[in-house]
């Protein structure tokens, strides 16, 4: 069984993901910012919602979770058991390491602080024609990372590390369309790569056509996304730092002042 994904654009740069059975009539839900596009797609799709996927305690994540329970109270949700507090609504609480399926696909949960210091990543390995698919709200983005709310640059850095080792062909499901932003910055601090101008290239070319640059895969942030790239002796030099964690940290420090 094949699942659909469908990426749902809500507020002002916001995805939400909804991954649906629509032989079995089910669906599950990443990270829903608001109910509204959420409710009127299932609706339309003819589809129960068995589950929500919690990546992270923040608003634009969780808002639309209590209405979307309102709908279908006998959905799951599936959040860090070390966030209950600021998920409260959670009923099926996870730990790194977790395996799990969902609408018969395996899912292995990862802990990616950094972002935040409960931030979960969900994996749906290569399961028959289907390639691997990574959902990890904003611990990476599209050429970029999310900034140091809670966590360390070591603690992010192990994270991106942990991501960027996933298979090339994953795809990316990031929950911002920040990734011309992102390129921008990239291009400031490695200059010199090819791929990376390649990329800019064609996200210019998406964007200008109103299409959306998400989702990514492993392989291309592994070759253009700096925060990927910290142990290159490029950006080391560019950062004035050998330690890979050094450079992540203080490439941050430059994107967010940029």
């Amino acid at each position: 069984m094949a699942l659909e994904i469908v990426r749902l654009p809500v507020l002002r740069d916001n995805y939400v993901f909804v991954l649906a059975d629509r032989d079995g009539g089910q669906a599950a839900v990443v990270d829903p910012a608001v109910a509204a596009p959420v409710i009127d797609w299932l609706e339309a799709a003819g589809c129960e919602l068995t589950v929500v996927l919690q990546t992270h305690h923040h608003s634009d994540h969780i808002g639309g979770t209590p209405e979307l329970l309102q709908r279908w109270p006998r959905a799951e949700v599936w959040a860090a058991a070390s966030d209950r507090e600021r998920i409260p609504f959670q009923t099926r609480s996870l730990a790194d390491g977790d395996r799990l399926e969902l609408l018969g696909r395996p899912v292995e949960v990862l802990l990616v602080p950094g972002h935040t210091r409960a931030h979960l990543a969900y994996v749906l390995p290569a399961s028959g024609d289907a390639g691997p698919e990574l959902f990890c709200g904003d611990t990476l983005f599209a050429g970029g990372c999310g900034r140091l709310f809670e966590g360390t640059p070591a603690q992010l850095f192990s994270s991106l590390e942990r991501l960027a080792a996933l298979p090339g062909d994953t795809r990316v499901w990031c929950a911002h369309e920040y990734t011309e932003a992102n390129l921008r910055f990239a291009a400031s601090v490695d200059p010199a790569n090819n791929d990376l101008q390649q990329r800019i290239t064609a996200v210019a070319a998406l964007r200008a056509a109103g299409t959306a640059t998400v989702p990514s895969r492993i392989d291309l942030e592994r070759a253009t996304n700096p925060f990927l790239r910290c142990r290159t002796p490029a950006l080391q030099r560019a950062m004035g730092q050998q330690d890979p964690v050094a450079v992540l940290a203080e490439l941050r420090r430059r994107k967010d002042g940029f």
